[in-house]
């Protein structure tokens, strides 16, 4: 899997949504704090988020750079793997590939 060089993390989301409050958490204890765009009543926004992560239209959906990465299962999944520490650039965590 290539990393995407431009690491900042893109999380389309909505205020009251849980798995996007989870994805935010799972982020924050990795110090990374993600840039939010709030599609609750933005029809532009949540067309954006459509087009660029294939069609996918619940929230969260999440990028790292302009890589698509999916929502709060599969971040949830990175991270257990591993795979999510190194394509945020965060030193090795111990966890295995």
């Amino acid at each position: 899997m290539a990393f995407p060089e431009n690491r900042q993390v893109r999380m389309y989301a909505t205020r009251n949504c849980p798995y996007c409050h989870r994805a935010e958490a799972l982020l924050g204890r990795k110090g990374i704090r993600p840039h939010i765009l709030l599609v609750d009543h933005n029809p532009s926004l949540r067309l954006e988020m459509a087009r660029l992560s294939g069609g996918k239209r619940t929230v969260p959906q999440i990028f790292i750079g302009n890589q698509h990465v999916g929502g709060y299962d599969d971040l949830s999944a990175l991270d257990r793997s591993g795979i999510l520490d190194r394509m945020l650039g965060i030193a090795d965590s111990g966890k295995g590939a």
